[in-house]
């Protein structure tokens, strides 16, 4: 059996604020527990809702030496869905409405996390053979190991690995504070580990000190290495080279089942699909205050609204693409100027334009499954879990050719009938404006062969099932 702990800054269903709680929530689920004992390992904030609160059980607590001063930390414990999750508790770091708020704090923090992590191990008596840091909250676990936990033999072996979520968020600040933090060296302030134009970053020196690093598709391992998408790291990425890998996240199929949906009021699966879809379709209509038209052509976005999801695309050719035979439903909260863009257009064309500013999860599974084509034009996108959910609700993906958009989804080719949505490869509004209007003729004028994309689509496999097994992989060719 080899032990594995995973440490994140969330995790579904005890914290969320985006996709890395859905892949932290669900991995362990899916490892296999034949030869993995798979654990989690998160901070206990303040602002988790009551019942999770109460799933947690008291272990115990100690105190540790952190920034000139003997802090408490607490260790709480809960088994769910057949994985042990430990709860580092400290109300002083983790109180507040979120988990992220202030930089500097957040810095602090999360430096706290990541030293108590270690600490509690060999007070909760779990040696793990390899620990899976995930993003920078958790960078300087693998540092540390390295260093002010390099003597005992509880540490010596210890495996790490390093997965970027998204490159662009890295745990950044001047120097001075970030030693004084971290308690490190100056020897670990230079250009080769954690320094970067005079600032210390987390991250980096996760990617430095680990003994693997892994990113969530194989293309966006590929991109991150280049200038334009390395975020300023693509050196010290192209030196890790040999040590890195990408894997697709995957999604729940118990959870994202169109046959299975409560949220549905039609669910279908890949044989009843070409009658229950366009119900699903009639009843979001209905609800949306939409035109009631089965023939309109319903594109569906379920996003944040910002820059990197390519919603500057959108706002460019927004009168050409709400034609009067489209639909367009939007769901998400994000950047003024879109939610501005979508809410005009929602009034101009009220018929033919949803703007909903919000987030709703009931909402987002009708829009997968009333849909009939899903818009993703991502400027980058590291996985990308959305086109996974619009895959399997048969809901045609419409994305730009990057990250794990390029990885899961393969574009139609009419002459050999293949594929599971459409792409473009610049990031163009007009390239993007003319894949969506090529999609709408294969829509409009090839139903049968519209209807045989919706159904590799839904057959397509996305499943936890098939990363964990690359994970494991991972684990073992690391471990050994």
């Amino acid at each position: 059996m080899k032990n594995i702990l995973m440490a994140a800054s969330e995790a579904f269903p005890f914290i969320k604020t985006g996709g890395l709680a859905d892949v932290v929530g669900s991995l362990p689920k899916y490892i296999d527990k034949r030869y993995f004992d798979c654990r989690i390992i998160l901070p206990k904030y303040m602002c988790m809702y009551q019942d999770k609160k109460d799933m947690m059980e008291y272990v115990t607590s100690f105190y540790m030496n952190y920034n000139g001063r003997d802090r408490y930390v607490g260790i709480l414990k809960a088994e769910y869905d057949t994985v042990t999750y430990y709860f580092i508790d400290n109300e002083e770091y983790f109180s507040g409405q979120s988990p992220y708020g202030d930089w500097l704090w957040d810095l602090e923090k999360f430096i706290f996390f990541d030293q108590a992590v270690l600490s509690a191990l060999p007070v909760i008596g779990f040696r793990p053979d390899l620990i899976h840091c995930h993003d920078w909250q958790t960078g300087l676990i693998p540092v540390y190991i390295h260093d002010r936990f390099a003597g005992g033999d509880f540490y010596r072996g210890v495996k790490t690995i390093m997965t970027i979520h998204n490159l662009k968020f890295q745990g950044v600040w001047g120097v001075d504070e970030f030693r004084r933090l971290s308690g490190l060296s100056d020897y670990y302030f230079t250009a080769d580990k954690l320094e970067y134009n005079h600032d210390g970053n987390m991250l980096k020196g996760g990617i430095v000190y680990a003994d693997a690093v892994s990113t969530v598709s194989n293309t966006y391992a590929q991109e991150i290495q280049s200038p334009y998408y390395g975020e300023g790291l693509d050196g010290i990425l192209r030196a890790r080279s040999n040590d890195l890998r990408g894997i697709v996240n995957g999604i729940d199929y118990e959870i994202f089942d169109p046959n299975e949906d409560e949220a549905l009021q039609y669910p279908y699966s890949t044989i009843s699909f070409r009658t229950q879809k366009s119900k699903n379709k009639a009843m979001l209509q209905k609800q949306l205050g939409l035109e009631q038209d089965p023939r309109k052509f319903m594109i569906g976005v379920v996003s944040r609204l910002t820059s990197q999801k390519g919603f500057d695309l959108i706002q460019c050719v927004i009168e050409q693409l709400t034609a009067e035979d489209v639909q367009l439903v939007v769901l998400g909260t994000g950047e003024e100027q879109f939610v501005n863009t979508f809410n005009y257009y929602a009034w101009k064309y009220p018929q033919r334009v949803s703007s909903n500013i919000y987030y709703s999860e009931e909402l987002a599974h009708r829009i997968y499954a009333a849909s009939d084509a899903f818009l993703m034009p991502s400027a980058f996108e590291p996985c990308g879990l959305s086109q996974l959910m619009a895959l399997r609700y048969g809901s045609v993906p419409i994305v730009r050719e990057t990250g794990g958009l390029k990885d899961t989804v393969e574009p139609y080719n009419e002459y050999e009938n293949t594929g599971t949505g459409f792409s473009f490869a610049n990031y163009n509004a007009h390239e993007m404006l003319n894949t969506v209007e090529y999609a709408k003729r294969v829509y409009f004028t090839k139903k049968r062969a519209w209807n045989c994309i919706v159904q590799r689509a839904m057959e397509a496999d996305f499943s936890w099932e098939q990363s964990a097994l690359r994970y494991q992989e991972f684990y073992d060719w690391l471990i050994g």
